[in-house]
């Protein structure tokens, strides 16, 4: 959602079209970069925005499928273009209470 909130705000965002994606990387902060690239890609050639997700991850493998419609621009007004996730600040973590903290620096 994050990814989306730096182009626009996801709230203008309708779910209309769902888009399924699948990556595949024996570290779990490589996945987490290389879903949020493949949903980069999507975007760009698609020319989408996305503003519901879901996502399952077993072992190496995550599965999931993001919901979206195509860029509207006088509705969505959109910043910037994501170029991509990078390696800055890469984090996948449980914290103490249960939850997952994952986070990197994206280019635009």
């Amino acid at each position: 959602m994050a990814l989306t909130a730096v182009v626009t705000d996801p709230a203008l965002v309708r779910p209309a079209e769902a888009v399924r994606i699948e990556c595949r990387v024996a570290d779990p902060e490589l996945l987490f970069c290389e879903w949020l690239n493949s949903l980069v890609f999507n975007m760009a050639t698609r020319r989408m925005l996305f503003s519901r997700f879901d996502v399952r991850v077993s072992g190496d493998r995550l599965e999931g499928e993001a919901w979206g419609e195509p860029v509207d621009v006088p509705r969505h007004a959109p910043a910037v273009e994501v170029k991509g996730a990078t390696l800055t600040e890469l984090a996948v973590r449980q914290q103490p209470d249960g939850r997952w903290l994952a986070q990197c620096v994206l280019d635009v």
